[in-house]
């Protein structure tokens, strides 16, 4: 076990955890922060993407001790009050069914309009490839993050 400090939504926050501990696990087991989602711990769902510096990353695959003094931001910290054009986005193209993948999906999203605020239908896509969501709501999704980045084709 290691005494591991880390700034989470913007608060500094000490934990006591074994090196290897997944990100996902400190997230929701120490902290109690929930939204971020155990999916399939292998890195291929996308229910567990979180931010590591405006990056997304699926918190499954990164070990707490990877995390250095990157920031982390998960779905709690993205609005502190749900007003993120995605969060409304979300709402006003009723993306969510069962709502499981969708902290994943929102937080990938993002990350994507950081770095390409106006991103094509194809771009939008691509960039959402790997997140999984059973309920197959991918068309409100492209089209929630369209309407996010101001552009609707």
């Amino acid at each position: 076990m290691a005494e591991t400090t880390l700034t989470i939504n913007g608060q500094a926050k000490n934990v006591l955890v074994d090196p290897q501990t997944p990100l996902l696990w400190v997230i929701r087991e120490h902290l109690k922060l929930s939204g971020t989602k155990f999916g399939c711990g292998a890195g291929l769902c996308g229910a567990c993407t979180v931010h590591l510096d405006g990056e997304a990353v699926r918190s499954c695959q990164v070990k707490i001790s990877d995390v250095g003094e990157a920031k982390v931001t998960t779905i709690e910290g993205l609005s502190p009050d749900s007003s993120h054009p995605l969060q409304r986005a979300w709402i006003e193209f009723q993306v969510p069914q069962c709502g499981y993948c969708q902290s994943g999906q929102i937080m990938q999203a993002a990350s994507l309009l950081t770095k390409n605020p106006k991103p094509t239908r194809n771009e939008i896509v691509a960039a959402m490839n790997g997140n999984i969501c059973r309920c197959g709501t991918y068309g409100q999704i492209v089209s929630a993050i369209e309407s996010a980045s101001g552009r609707q084709e």
